[in-house]
This record gives C-alpha cells, sequence and structure tokens, in this order.
C-alpha cells in the first residue's frame, strides 16, 4: 500500500538552490545501466534542492532512495503511529525495535529544531518528485529493526547491555545535538549518527550499520533495475539518492561485486541461528534451584526458607521499584513483584513484559498519545504524561530493576553457599 502523502511536490527550484552535478556523487555503468550515486547531507536544504533539481532535468528514468518502507512511512503520514497495535508489539517481543525507532525519531526531532529542516527531507523529496513525474521508485535500504537485530546479534552480552543502556539514554535525553555530531552527519549517515550517541567506536556496530548496508543498498539497485527490465522497459539512468557516507562503499561494491544480488540480499537480511539449547538459561535455573535444594538439605527449612525469600526480596522488590519508578499501575507493580522471581527460570514469564502488558490493557493509549508521541518523547516529563511512552518506560525499567534483582539474589546466595 502506497505511504499517504503529505505534501505536494515543488518542482521549481529555489534561486540559489546548486546544480545536483555540483554535489558529491560518483556515476557506475553495469550490465547496460548507468548508476548515479547522488551524495546528500540529511540535514541540509541545499540537498533537498539538488535532488528537485537532478530529477526534474529528465535524465533519469528511474529514483533509487536510502529508505525502507517503514522509514517512508514515518516521513510520509503522520498518522502512522496511530494504527499500531501496542499490545501486539508487546507479545511479539518487538518493544525493543519500536523503542529503537522512537530513539531515531527522537534524535531526528532534536535535529530538526536546531537547524530548521526535517532529517531525511531529500529522501522524501525524491520519492515525492519520482512519483509526481511518474517514475520507478525503489526503495533500496535494509529496514531499521533488521539492522538493529544483526548489529545487537554480534555484539555480545556486555556490547547489547551497553547498546540496550543507551538506547533508553537516547530516549531520554532533550540535549541539543552536538555542533560536532552535526558536522559529521552532513558526510555520513542517520543510522551511524544515531546509533553514535550511545554505542560509538564499536567495529562490529559499524560493519553492520554501514558496510553492510553499503553491500545490501548496492545489491537492491542491481536487483530492482533487473526487476524492472522484466517487467518492463528496462532502466537505463538511474538515480540513486543515499548519504553522503555511503557513495564510496556503494560505488565500489557496484563496480566489484559479481555475486548474484539476491543472494547477497538474502544473506544480509539472515539473522544468526540461535542455539536451540538455551545455556544461559539452564546454567542460572541450575544454581538457583541446587541453591534452594541445598540450603533445604543442609540447613533444613530454615535455611532453605531465608535463601528462597532473599530471592524473592531482591528480585521482586527491584522489579517492582523499576515498574513504579516508571509510574506503573499498582496492579503492574504487582504482576512485576509476583513475576521477577520466575523471570530467569523461565524467559516466557520476563517481567517486563508482562508488566507493560498489564499497563498496557489497565491504560489503554488513546489516539492523543499516539499521536504526540514523538513530540513528548522529546521531554523527560513526555515520557511519564504519554501512555504509549509509560508503557516502554515501564518495561525498560522493571526490566533492568529484575536484572539487578537477580544479580544481588545470585550473590547473596553464593555467599550463603560459599559461607
Amino acid at each position: 500500500m502506497r505511504a499517504t502523502m503529505t505534501d505536494t511536490p515543488a518542482t521549481v527550484p529555489t534561486a540559489d538552490a546548486p546544480h545536483w552535478r555540483d554535489q558529491p556523487h560518483e556515476v557506475v555503468e553495469r550490465d547496460g545501466v548507468r548508476y548515479t550515486l547522488l551524495g546528500t547531507a540529511h540535514v541540509s536544504q541545499a540537498s533537498v534542492d539538488a535532488v528537485r533539481d537532478a530529477i526534474g532535468s529528465g535524465e533519469f528514468d528511474t529514483v533509487a532512495v536510502e529508505l525502507d518502507p517503514q522509514r517512508l512511512q514515518a516521513l510520509t503520514d503522520p498518522d502512522a503511529l496511530a494504527r499500531l497495535d501496542l499490545v501486539e508489539v508487546i507479545r511479539s517481543g518487538r518493544t525493543a525495535l519500536f523503542a529503537a525507532n522512537l530513539a531515531l525519531a527522537a534524535y531526528q526531532r532534536r535535529l530538526a529544531e536546531q537547524l530548521g529542516v526535517q532529517p531525511g527531507a531529500e529522501l522524501k523529496r525524491a520519492v515525492l518528485e519520482a512519483r509526481h513525474r511518474e517514475l520507478p521508485v525503489h526503495l533500496i535500504d535494509r529496514e531499521v529493526g533488521l539492522t538493529f537485530k544483526r548489529a545487537s546479534a554480534q555484539l555480545g552480552f556486555w556490547g547489547r547491555a551497553k547498546l540496550a543502556g543507551g538506547l533508553l539514554a537516547g530516549l531520554l535525553v532533550d540535549e541539543p545535538v552536538a555542533e560536532d555530531d552535526i558536522e559529521k552527519l552532513k558526510t555520513g549517515d542517520m543510522l551511524e549518527s544515531s546509533f553514535s550517541e550511545f554505542a560509538s567506536d564499536t567495529p562490529a556496530l559499524y560493519d553492520t550499520i554501514i558496510d553492510e548496508r553499503d553491500r545490501y543498498m548496492a545489491a537492491r539497485l542491481r536487483e530492482s533495475t533487473a526487476s524492472d527490465a522484466g517487467a518492463g522497459p528496462a532502466p537505463r539512468e538511474v538515480l540513486a539518492v543515499v548519504g553522503a557516507g555511503h557513495l564510496r562503499g556503494m560505488a565500489g561494491y557496484l563496480r566489484e561485486e559479481d555475486r548474484p544480488a539476491t543472494a547477497i540480499r538474502d544473506e544480509l537480511e539472515a539473522l544468526p541461528k540461535k542455539s536451540d539449547v538455551p545455556w544461559f538459561t539452564i546454567i542460572l535455573t541450575t544454581f538457583v534451584l541446587g541453591g534452594f535444594a541445598w540450603g533445604f538439605w543442609q540447613g533444613g527449612i530454615d535455611v532453605g526458607s531465608d535463601l528462597l525469600l532473599q530471592w524473592v526480596l531482591a528480585t521482586g522488590l527491584l522489579g517492582a521499584l523499576g515498574c513504579a519508578i516508571a509510574g506503573g499501575h499498582p496492579l503492574s507493580i504487582l504482576v512485576a513483584f509476583v513475576a521477577s522471581p520466575i523471570t530467569p527460570l523461565h524467559p516466557a514469564l520476563a517481567s517486563g513484559t508482562l508488566s507493560a502488558l498489564t499497563e498496557a490493557w489497565l491504560r489503554k493509549p488513546t489516539y492523543a498519545d499516539f499521536m504526540a508521541l514523538r513530540e513528548d518523547v522529546g521531554t523527560l516529563k513526555g515520557w511519564w504524561r504519554n501512555r504509549v511512552a509509560r508503557v516502554l518506560l515501564n518495561f525498560f525499567l522493571t526490566s533492568l530493576g529484575t536484572a539487578i534483582g537477580v544479580w544481588t539474589g545470585g550473590l547473596r546466595m553464593l555467599g550463603k553457599l560459599v559461607g
């Protein structure tokens, strides 16, 4: 389904608009197709004008854009969030991905307020102009959630913890974007700039967010033009509007990659298979249940009961505290308290998920909450005022409290066993 467009294409460039050839670009000819990669700055009005100039020149018969369907919808359909089923997002385990998209939106909002240009405006303009001229449009970027999952899978436990903590911090912070970051963004990439706030200098993250996407978008370009050739007139002049940080990498892969484009795309969309054996859960369960058994066997009912009580209080109270700090409903807090001691033993009963589901059921987000979400997450108070944001806080803070409780309870149990 085509996303609803909220404005109309402006076909006349501003008087001081630069000619598009004055902007960074690369030209690659391959398989009878000339690919012109136009490098843009995602926060520059000059890039918007250059895109408009390039498409309006009539030199191109096809346009490709550094977007995926979800990001295009976010740019062009402001009502998309209001149609979201938040309960289904939580149940399906997509809460962290939803939060990552909100973090990106919050970061873009701060940039827009500082610079007076909506980040990604040149990508939106490319789609509008191309559709206005009835040119084929291809969205060639990888879905953000998939990129986030692949990056997370490569980071390891502590890397993921750092990413999650930084993600939460990025959601809550309402400080202006540093000038250095803005300058980097003019020659870089929006996702790289957004993620760098909470996971900078991480080679695995850079590889997934930049290099993999260079390969992916180059493959999608080849794949999309091949599909056009089979469905209608073969494209000959393709304009690809991408962030300037992707120019060199994409051009190199377009020139040098010999593998079939479909095979490359399938490889870069695949997620690492999780082990069929949940070793961490097994080890933790064995330690906890073994500790209880040792307590009852060696010390009788008094020692065993004391170990059990300490575990319940450490995990339950800290999980409930996280829910309370998030402004959870009393019943949500109770659910967090009951679920937290069981969470390490049965991940399907995760306290953060259960308390967030309870919160969403008791305090159902309204249409107004969804419509105000991007605005509200830009301020600290807005997170507690907006019901959608508060459900997310409930999920994160309850999960964090439970995790701290598990470590605390585990250390106490270890002390009892050793002592």
